[in-house]
């Protein structure tokens, strides 16, 4: 199975993570690859007039893991934008997961893998589960193995 991680990293948080998903599938024996998508200019300016750098497509991939920062209680624009974009999803196993700076998963994190989740589902992709980590300001975040754990056992 070709499983592409396709992510938006603005601080790397959500890039570390990803990367550690990443080891976790290929030590399961999966052919993995992380793609980032970047925009041209500084996306936190750029308010809902998205301009797209790099693109990652779908196709290529069995199944795919979409991650995202959360910004103001709420889906990054970037990933919101991307999905609404992206072609068709038909048969594509997918997972989720975000990354935020909040510790209560109930301040953004679950509102904005709904807003995955529908976006995706809406593009007729399967969503098999998702995970939210809250990253600490000081050390690391209390479920960043579990979050990994969970999502590379579901492929």
């Amino acid at each position: 199975m070709k499983i592409g991680i396709i992510i938006f990293s603005n601080t790397g948080n959500t890039l570390s993570l990803a990367e550690r998903i990443g080891v976790a599938l290929k030590k399961g024996g999966l052919t993995v690859r992380t793609e980032q998508i970047t925009t041209d200019g500084d996306p936190q300016k750029m308010g809902d007039n998205i301009k797209f750098k790099n693109i990652p497509k779908a196709d290529p991939y069995d199944a795919i893991i979409f991650g995202s920062p959360v910004w103001a209680f709420s889906l990054c624009p970037v990933m919101k934008e991307y999905l609404s974009e992206m072609g068709p999803l038909k048969g594509k196993k997918i997972a989720l997961f975000t990354t935020k700076m909040i510790p209560f998963h109930w301040m953004g994190g679950y509102n904005a893998i709904s807003k995955m989740k529908k976006l995706v589902e809406a593009k007729n992709g399967k969503v098999l589960g998702s995970g939210i980590v809250a990253w600490k300001k000081k050390g690391p975040a209390k479920n960043v193995d579990e979050v990994i754990d969970n999502i590379s056992g579901l492929f």
